[in-house]
């Protein structure tokens, strides 16, 4: 497959420009005296549909033929990707249908039908609707939508790591988190364009560990089954576009646990008045494990998505009141 390139981040920045705006990204005070490093936050949990993947939606969405707006698009998705593809869908003139796991977070399931997509609710998991999806596509001809071996997609999703480098050009370490690996090949191709120097971590749950396991040991890892309310993360097993871009330019990966990622939601909605779900709180969770390592360095955390069920949200907050 073709990897995307700076320019092509480039190109997708002037597409989306017109729909989608900057997100903010400041420094956090609180959070950083908490942390002793300076926290940056880039709050893509206020992007229109709640999370970053609008932004390779839109890329890629836009740059479709007319044969293939025609004919419609399918993909497969836990949420955030089918927002995308559907919240694009809608903008372009395009019929979008989303496979979605049994079980998948009801509001962002609610949100797509919202868009006038149709979801199919199919499998216990990501990987087996993304099966059933892939199906359906070569019955029904539509065009495809792999969640991560897509160029444009990943293009796309670079865009916000390019806003957070014209915004602190001086930043010393990025945390991304990762799911199949869009966000975290775009942050790579754009920060190591502008400065290799900048470090890249990508963060994955400890109950959905197969990029991790993949990406240290140099082989394709599959998991039976995964373990994480973080819909975000859940990924069974690695995908080969992302892999490819992260084996060669990622600096690290870390594994956080559940209750790591709950910490990292409290302690955001405390210091900085963000909801995170809990993809979202991956990178604080990881920038919050590593402690003294990152002491007085310039650090971008990327709340990467805000799409936590009231309920989710209900319960991690008592648990902290009474663990």
């Amino acid at each position: 497959m073709i990897e995307p390139t700076f320019a092509d981040i480039l190109d997708a920045r002037r597409r989306i420009a017109k729909y989608l705006k900057p997100t903010p990204f400041f420094k956090s005070n609180p959070l950083s005296k908490r942390l002793r490093f300076e926290a940056y936050i880039k709050c893509e949990n206020l992007q229109p549909i709640g999370a970053f993947k609008v932004r390779g939606g839109i890329n890629l969405i836009s740059k479709l033929s007319d044969h293939e707006r025609r004919q419609g698009v399918i993909t497969a998705s836990t949420g955030n990707h089918g927002l995308s593809i559907a919240y694009a869908s809608a903008l372009f003139g395009v019929q979008a249908i989303i496979g979605a796991p049994i079980g998948s977070n009801p509001y962002k399931i609610q949100a797509i039908r919202d868009l006038n997509a149709r979801v199919e609710l199919r499998g216990k998991d990501f990987d087996e609707a993304r099966l059933w999806v892939e199906t359906e596509a070569g019955r029904k001809g539509y065009r495809y939508i792999h969640s991560a071996n897509e160029p444009d997609l990943i293009a796309g999703v670079g865009t916000l790591y390019l806003e957070i480098l014209e915004e602190l050009p001086e930043v010393d370490v990025i945390f991304v988190p990762v799911g199949g690996g869009s966000g975290a090949s775009g942050a790579c191709i754009a920060a190591k364009t502008v400065n290799p120097s900048i470090k890249v971590i990508g963060v994955q749950s400890e109950g959905a560990p197969a990029v991790y396991e993949s990406w240290k040991s140099g082989t394709a890892v599959e998991k039976e089954e995964i373990r994480t309310f973080a819909d975000g993360l859940a990924t069974r097993i690695p995908f080969e576009l992302t892999m490819q871009i992260m084996r060669r330019l990622l600096d690290d990966m870390m594994l956080v646990s559940e209750e790591d990622l709950k910490n990292a939601i409290r302690l955001l909605l405390e210091t900085t008045h963000q909801v995170a779900e809990g993809a979202g709180a991956a990178a604080t969770a990881a920038a919050i494990k590593m402690g003294n390592e990152l002491e007085g360095k310039k650090v971008a955390l990327v709340i990467s998505g805000g799409n936590l069920t009231t309920d989710m949200l209900r319960s991690i907050i008592q648990s902290d009141i009474n663990p």
